[in-house]
């Protein structure tokens, strides 16, 4: 008769955040109880308090890992196009998002005041614009208006992506032509859009003076 192997406490903490992962995007969030977690993972209530103290704290666990997933997933190659690899980047996140619709909108709009999972969620879209404007090349006054747009622009992506998860007001190929389009409408208010994301024929432009003052050249 085999025994069952006794998990160390990575190993178990692991397949808490699995387990609870499956749970949370199968069911909204009030629905998901510990207790499901810990019969699911065929553990005591006791020790899985012993991991998590409570629910929020296992689903912020949970959301982070699924952040650093993500961020890992959409590493920017500088001497590509940044257009395609941006576009690249939405699918990922996308198909992500269409997965795991229930814990996306609860960490959006059910824990939307929880400190702890909106600062996971303003460091992921943080880091995502310091690597694409890392990969502009631009610095100095340029650098700050491109990261001014870059910031409202992964926010808007954000709240569609939301919208489209709850409402299905429009489709996935729509969502995906929203949130490229409105990237290069807001920055070709102030620079040259293909040069900047290696449009059409183009490769990201490198240099510093990309960016006009307002002006499109």
């Amino acid at each position: 008769m085999s025994t069952r192997r006794r998990l160390s406490p990575d190993e178990r903490r692991s397949q808490l955040l699995d387990v609870g992962a499956r749970l949370f995007a199968a069911k909204p969030y009030p629905d998901v109880l510990m207790e499901d977690v810990a019969e699911e993972a065929g553990i005591s209530r006791a020790l899985l308090y012993r991991y998590f103290p409570n629910k929020s704290a296992l689903f912020a666990a949970i959301y982070r890992q699924a952040a650093d997933r993500l961020l890992a997933d959409t590493q920017i190659d500088p001497a590509g196009s940044l257009l395609e690899q941006l576009s690249a980047g939405l699918d990922i996140h996308f198909d992500y998002f269409a997965a795991n619709r229930n814990t996306v909108l609860a960490a959006n709009r059910v824990l939307a005041g929880d400190p702890v999972i909106q600062a996971i969620i303003t460091d992921e879209l943080a880091e995502l614009r310091r690597r694409v404007l890392e990969a502009t090349g631009l610095d100095g006054r340029p650098a700050e208006t491109v990261s001014a747009v870059l910031t409202s622009w992964l926010v808007f992506v954000r709240v569609l992506c939301v919208d489209w998860l709850a409402n299905e007001t429009f489709s996935r190929a729509e969502l995906h032509d929203m949130s490229v389009g409105a990237l290069r409408g807001a920055l070709g208010a102030v620079t040259d859009a293909d040069r900047l994301l290696g449009g059409p024929g183009g490769r990201p432009s490198r240099s510093d003076d990309a960016v006009r003052s307002g002006h499109r050249r």
